[in-house]
């Protein structure tokens, strides 16, 4: 079970610094989704690598490093979702002060 920090917070009462800690929440959201794509795409390209080069140990290796790249990538998504979905009510509303 998760803890979701702005449970206790009314979106209606958010002032300019609660409004900035969610601006950065959200940016600091996107950077860990960027992240996780870069993982992806190397674990692609070092994958292929491996399997270009041809050794049987090395292929196998390739092979589970392209296996879990969709994986990497396909957590990361969900995860950024999760959160943009959390963090949704708290943007849609005015700053109060």
């Amino acid at each position: 079970m998760s803890y979701d920090a702005y449970a206790d917070l009314d979106p209606d009462a958010l002032t300019l610094r609660d409004r900035l800690a969610t601006d950065r929440t959200v940016l600091a959201n996107e950077r860990t989704l960027l992240a996780h794509v870069r993982t992806a795409l190397g674990l692609i390209g070092g994958g292929g690598a491996l399997i270009y080069l041809g050794n049987d140990s090395l292929v196998a290796i390739g092979v589970v490093f392209m296996t879990i790249a969709p994986m990497a990538f396909g957590y990361g998504l969900w995860r950024y979702l999760r959160v943009r979905k959390k963090l949704k009510p708290l943007l849609a509303k005015p700053v109060v002060g």
